[in-house]
């Protein structure tokens, strides 16, 4: 799935690389830790992008925690949330 063209929409950074996860059909919890771990090592040139069903209210508090900028934004696909490090 091309997901630069929503990137515009959740005001996250355009010129960066993309880590993409595809949660949609993941049973919980894995939405949330895959997120997590991929975030662990995110650096600062990439966006870590998040397409999942639903949006992921118990991830936000964690990215707050962490410092992670991030925004969400409901697509025909699900709901999509872009986060990076400021």
């Amino acid at each position: 799935m091309d997901v630069e063209p929503y990137l515009a929409e959740v005001d996250a950074p355009s010129a960066r690389a993309i880590d993409f996860l595809d949660a949609r059909d993941l049973p919980p919890p894995e939405p949330l830790t895959k997120t997590l771990n991929r975030l662990a090592t995110l650096d600062e040139e990439t966006v870590f992008v998040q397409l999942n069903d639903r949006t992921p209210q118990f991830l936000f508090p964690k990215l707050d925690d962490r410092g992670f900028v991030y925004n969400t934004v409901e697509i025909d696909e699900g709901v999509l949330t872009a986060i990076w490090r400021p």
